[in-house]
């Protein structure tokens, strides 16, 4: 009966332990404090190792022939994910100047847009695309904090790749891809748990967010958000459909703002002191946007890949192998 409720509701199997989590966050936000093991599964505590888990089982699914397709949709999905929000952020700021659009600065609007959050595509890869699009998982890792945004800022050159954080991200997909690739019977048992956690993982990315963070980013907020879906997703949709050759479901699932951004106008203010005046009121404008594109993006993928097609959904004559 769970089960057939879920499937009803776009990408309900991820959207609504979301949903679930947030609110029994905003509602007690202390109750996670019990620790120990009910925390390490189903509080924000257990993201990483539910995503780690997952990219492992996942990982074991990817063939070593599946690596041309993971650099080309994972590069494509990652520029024009970077140059969208570079583009729309720096022309407001030439436009409009320091006071930016509807309250919106250039700061909150890089550091939205530029900035994907890796557990939903993980996730939404998980049902609907293939294992090249999983793949894809540690290079469009690089987005993830604040190096994208001081470049398009101009500031690059006090910003430093974090590159253990993408080795970390790396690990659990290779050693899951050789343990595949070596023996197709341990590939069989853990290729199909990753589909599994998907409701874990949407509870315990829910319990990350609290709902109020909308109310307190305003209307401006909520715009940042609609901002990061829409237009921020329709041109990497077009660049994934038009690049890639795909049919451009990847390009909604990255249409998101990272948890991690709500930290990135602080961190570029740390950088460059002139930006400071900006900083709080774009770190509550971004922690909105984590919040609207994280219930939105997911729903428009599910519409998206079932009108148009996906590996899990394709359609008739329909051939989605690169």
């Amino acid at each position: 009966m769970i089960l057939n409720f879920l499937k009803r509701i776009p990408a309900g199997m991820m959207v609504v332990p979301l949903l679930l989590g947030s609110i029994i966050t905003t509602v007690f936000p202390d109750i996670w404090e019990v620790g120990g093991l009910t925390a390490a599964l189903l509080s924000s505590a257990g993201t990483n190792t539910l995503l780690g888990a997952q990219l492992f089982c996942m990982g074991t699914a990817l063939q070593v022939k599946d690596m041309p397709a993971v650099l080309k949709r994972g590069g494509v999905l990652l520029v024009a994910k970077f140059l969208i929000g570079a583009g729309i952020g720096i022309a407001v700021g030439k436009i409009f100047g320091g006071a930016g659009l509807f309250g919106l600065s250039t700061l909150a609007i890089v550091s939205a847009v530029t900035n994907s959050n890796g557990s939903v595509y993980l996730t939404l890869m998980g049902n609907y695309g293939d294992r090249a699009d999983a793949g894809c998982f540690p290079l469009l890792a690089l987005n993830d904090g604040p190096f994208f945004t001081l470049v398009a800022l101009g500031a690059s050159g006090l910003a430093n790749i974090p590159i253990m954080s993408l080795v970390a991200a790396i690990i659990p997909v290779a050693l899951g891809m050789i343990i595949g690739n070596l023996d197709h019977g341990m590939r069989d048992i853990f290729a199909p748990m990753g589909t599994a956690i998907i409701p874990l993982i949407g509870f315990a990315l829910g319990t990350g967010i609290n709902l109020m963070n909308i109310v307190k980013g305003g209307i401006s907020g909520i715009l940042l958000g609609l901002i990061t879906v829409f237009a921020g997703g329709a041109f990497i949709v077009s660049c994934d459909r038009l690049i890639s050759k795909r049919p451009g479901y990847a390009g909604w699932a990255v249409a998101t703002t990272a948890g991690n951004a709500v930290a990135v106008p602080a961190a570029v203010a740390l950088a460059d002191p002139a930006l400071e005046t900006v900083a709080a009121t774009a770190t509550v404008q971004v922690a909105a946007s984590v919040v609207i594109s994280c219930i939105l993006a997911p729903i428009i993928t599910n519409w998206w890949a079932k009108k148009f097609g996906c590996p899990q959904y394709p359609l008739e004559g329909q051939n989605l192998d690169d």
